[in-house]
């Protein structure tokens, strides 16, 4: 690892998060700066918002909506989806995926709108 392409994975993080990325301690989260977001998520020919469409895909047919939730917050706060796009996902999801963990990423959004409004209502 470079400390250029830990920067540039950084970097990424930062712009597909929405959020200010540090550096990290342990191989975990060198792996995932240097390859995933310096080399995967920066490739060409998708954009970040393809990229998340997968993850949201990939994430709900393997039921994990706790890192789902990430993903739609960040979705929201970057304006790659809206509200009606992401529940449209959902119900998509439903019928590839399973109703039940459609449902669940339904949920998951219901839910990550719902604390957005609160905070925005603070």
């Amino acid at each position: 690892m470079t400390d250029d392409k830990r920067q540039r994975g950084l970097d990424m993080m930062s712009k597909v998060y929405g959020w200010d990325m540090q550096d990290g301690p342990g191989a975990h989260f060198a792996v995932t700066a240097d390859h995933l977001f310096a080399d995967i998520w920066s490739r060409p020919g998708l954009s970040i918002r393809d990229r998340r469409l997968l993850l949201l895909g990939a994430l709900t047919a393997q039921g994990l909506t706790d890192v789902a939730e990430i993903q739609i917050g960040a979705a929201l706060h970057n304006e790659e989806l809206d509200e009606e796009q992401l529940q449209e996902i959902a119900l998509f999801l439903c019928h590839y995926v399973g109703w039940p963990l459609g449902t669940k990423l339904d949920s998951t959004i219901g839910s990550v709108l719902q604390k957005r409004r609160a905070a925005a209502r603070s």
